[in-house]
């Protein structure tokens, strides 16, 4: 299983899992140029992309979705407001198969119905991605616990978010369980499921405003080191909407 996060931020979001013979896009929230810089860059093109996945509603992770022919996409009901096919919708919870890849859609709290992550898995191998949400549910930490990779949401510093320039009522907004986890907050549940086979950890979805990535590695290894005494050995790393971070077998 290999990985590309062409872009991860408030302006944009699309990700690619790929193997062999099977290619996943999660979001499409970018330029058409962007996204075929980004699968141009893993030996890929549009027409090699088997599902679009959609997480939610929101611009930054939709608003490109019209570069991928319709019968591709696969969301949570209700999220569109264009009408699918039935076998086009996944329910949460529940497998299903998508060439290589074996995916369960996880449920997530954000101000978008039903917004979605996804536990991937292919070749003895499992992906994680969650971002765009307010808190995991323990349901979700059992399930998720023990991946290879993790591309988590680490969307702002709290004292920076409260310190910009942001009206209270969007703050509020971003810091509550239907906002963004903030840094200390996905650090602690990167802390409950990270294990010895875990081999990358992507922070994703930072806030260019409210946040940085040193601040977001400083921040997980601090919490790492109050939660397990250690800093784990999986690759840490920062996505962002500019540069694409690569990553897998």
């Amino acid at each position: 299983m290999r990985y590309c996060t062409i872009s991860s931020g408030s302006k944009g979001n699309s990700i690619v899992c790929y193997t062999e013979h099977t290619t996943i896009l999660i979001d499409c929230g970018i330029t058409k140029k962007k996204l075929m810089a980004g699968l141009t860059s893993c030996g890929l093109g549009l027409a090699k992309i088997d599902k679009l996945l959609i997480t939610h509603n929101h611009s930054d992770h939709i608003s490109g979705i019209k570069f991928i022919p319709q019968e591709k996409w696969m969301v949570s009901r209700d999220v569109l407001s264009i009408a699918l096919e039935d076998e086009q919708y996944f329910e949460p919870y529940v497998p299903f198969q998508i060439g290589d890849f074996s995916i369960r859609p996880i449920p997530l709290s954000h101000d978008a119905k039903n917004t979605t992550g996804f536990i991937i898995k292919a070749g003895g191998e499992t992906l994680v991605y969650i971002a765009d949400t307010g808190f995991i549910s323990d349901k979700a930490i059992n399930l998720i616990a023990g991946a290879d990779y993790y591309l988590m949401e680490s969307n702002h510093d709290t004292k920076m978010l409260y310190s910009s320039s942001r009206p209270m009522y969007l703050i509020r907004r971003i810091h509550s369980d239907r906002g963004h986890l903030d840094n200390i907050a996905s650090a602690c549940y990167l802390s409950l499921v990270i294990r010895d086979n875990t081999k990358e950890v992507t922070l994703v979805h930072l806030s260019d405003e409210c946040n940085d990535p040193e601040c977001a590695i400083e921040t997980y290894k601090k919490v790492m080191i109050a939660q397990l005494g250690k800093i784990p050995e999986a690759k840490l790393r920062c996505a962002s909407v500019t540069d694409m971070i690569k990553g897998g077998d």
